[in-house]
């Protein structure tokens, strides 16, 4: 399942992605003729390898509910297509000089998709849902940052806080969830799940469990109505099956893998369909260590096993060049990127070595390393239908078993994956990857605090001076100052190497040509999908 966000709204969270494609800038022209006068009509569809787990932002932490959600719902402000906060549920808002209040000046004549109106009191709510105790959300971090708010008017939305916070404002771009419609529930019991309703450019349609999802265009939307009618997620478990019903016309949208994009969509057939994009995404993949395990708590062994990974040796075979190699978890063309952390080169040398030091030889000469009678094996699982992934851990694995280590791969299926092994942390080590914004406040990823179930930490790493840095860099506004804290945590990452940061891929979407209006910018292509259109005369889907 691909990551995409139509609209780029940090949401203060980093979402579990399947896939590939996300967010930056843009290498390649997209070829076809954009002055044309946008009309409205037609349907845009696109594949996704599973199903969405819930259609309310706030227990969503998967990326096929997220880019849904993201059609349907709102926030008070979002990035633009230059990555610069911009407004969007609130019309303007004034920071004071503390920094310790914001006050949201909200757009009147919103209305929600059942026709009540939009006012402070759902912004309220939305904030009393996050800090609620019993609602299970892995987002209610930011949240926790604020002492108090007011309603000063039903359009006037005011923020205390009782320290600075860089990422307060960016905070405010979450989903702002129905207040008439959820007050009084239980959020975790509620129809809106799989009948939600938002204030969004997309209205929900219909959900045929492992089938597809519908949004039909919102005319009532406070910024206009989006051109396209009609917007249909299938669920296609197998991505060979998705890239053949793209090559028919089938889908209108795909993330290819490098491969596909390389050479496989090199042909004239496929150039009337599509038009290609390539740029780098926000997200990375890695090889996560499960920390609780007695096996990973010797950072010795941890740095073995990074330095037995050949990351260019994965670029090269896997992402066929599309992608760079990651050190940590932010990307190099970022202001927060730190260039200077420790680096793990393919060396398996120093692998051998570090893994003597650890105690850990081949006794019986069986070509495995053991240790006190056990051998030093352990199975690494992730997703189904990420053939970028599976085909990593198959070179892992290779070189894994060439330095003594004996690893089993498993693919799970997504939604077998989440529940019975990443969130109950059920597993030894797990290739998965992270995406997501500007803001490098890692808060939730990485604070001791965030290693509860469904939390975000869920390898379980505890460092105390990363908690202090993470702390203390979410206080600070000046990006200098901030740096100097962010510098230091990927030093530490890099020292600890809880994770083995493994490569930053670059999206390659392909986008059907007779949708018009994308412009690619720093935000990616689909940061104004609300503009895109099909001139009448290519419109494929009446109704």
């Amino acid at each position: 399942m691909h990551t995409v966000f139509y609209k780029l709204a940090f949401i203060p969270l980093l979402l579990l992605f399947l896939g590939a494609c996300s967010n930056s800038e843009k290498n390649s022209l997209p070829g076809v003729d954009q002055t044309l006068a946008p009309e409205f009509g037609d349907t845009f569809i696109e594949a996704s390898i599973g199903d969405a787990s819930t259609l309310l932002p706030v227990l969503a932490s998967d990326s096929a509910s997220s880019s849904i959600n993201g059609l349907i719902y709102n926030g008070l402000i979002r990035y633009d297509k230059d990555l610069q906060i911009e407004g969007e549920l609130a019309e303007s808002w004034e920071i004071a000089e503390d920094n310790l209040t914001i006050t949201f000046k909200l757009r009147q004549n919103v209305k929600w998709h059942d026709g009540a109106p939009f006012t402070a009191a759902d912004v309220k709510f939305t904030y009393d849902l996050y800090i609620d105790p019993n609602t299970p959300t892995a987002y209610a971090e930011a949240f926790k940052q604020v002492t108090h708010v007011e309603v000063s008017d039903p359009y006037t939305f005011v923020v205390h806080y009782a320290k600075p916070y860089a990422p307060a404002l960016i905070s405010w771009a979450t989903a702002v969830h129905p207040r008439h419609l959820l007050e009084g529930q239980d959020v975790t019991k509620s129809k809106l799940a799989r009948n939600p309703v938002g204030t969004g450019p997309y209205r929900f349609s219909e959900w045929l469990g492992g089938e597809k999802i519908v949004l039909e265009s919102n005319p009532e939307y406070f910024e206009g109505q989006p051109y396209i009618k009609r917007v249909v997620y299938r669920i296609i478990p197998d991505v060979s099956t998705q890239f053949l019903e793209l090559q028919t016309g089938s889908l209108d949208f795909m993330g290819l893998a490098p491969l596909q994009f390389a050479r496989q969509t090199d042909t004239p057939a496929f150039r009337r369909l599509y038009n290609k994009y390539r740029y780098l995404n926000f997200g990375y993949t890695y090889l996560g260590y499960n920390l609780k395990k007695p096996l990973f708590q010797d950072k010795r062994v941890r740095q073995a096993l990074s330095y037995a990974i050949d990351k260019q040796e994965i670029i090269d075979g896997v992402l066929l060049g599309y992608g760079v190699a990651a050190t940590g978890p932010y990307k190099p063309d970022t202001w927060v990127y730190n260039p200077d952390v420790p680096k793990y080169g393919y060396n398996p040398v120093k692998a051998k070595q570090l893994l003597a030091e650890a105690g850990w030889q081949d006794s019986d000469n069986n070509g495995i390393l053991d240790k006190d009678g056990a051998e030093l094996a352990f199975t690494i699982v992730t997703n189904q239908g990420n053939d970028l992934r599976s085909k990593t851990g198959e070179i892992i694995q290779r070189r894994f078993k060439e330095i003594g280590v004996d690893v089993n791969l498993r693919i799970i299926e997504w939604a077998t994956f989440l529940k019975e092994f990443i969130n109950p942390g059920n597993f030894d080590a797990t290739i998965l990857g992270w995406t997501g914004g500007p803001e490098p406040d890692q808060y939730n990823i990485w604070h001791s605090s965030k290693t509860g179930p469904r939390e975000l930490n869920f390898i379980g790493f505890k460092n105390a001076e990363v908690d202090q840095l993470l702390e203390e860099g979410r206080r600070i506004f000046d990006l200098q100052q901030r740096k100097v804290y962010y510098d230091r945590f990927q030093t530490i990452l890099a020292e600890e190497q809880p994770y083995t940061f493994l490569y930053i891929g670059e999206a390659l979407p392909a986008v059907s040509r007779r949708f018009r209006g994308v412009e690619p910018a720093p935000a990616g292509i689909r940061y104004n999908f609300n503009h895109w259109f099909v001139p009448k005369a290519e419109q494929k889907y009446s109704r």
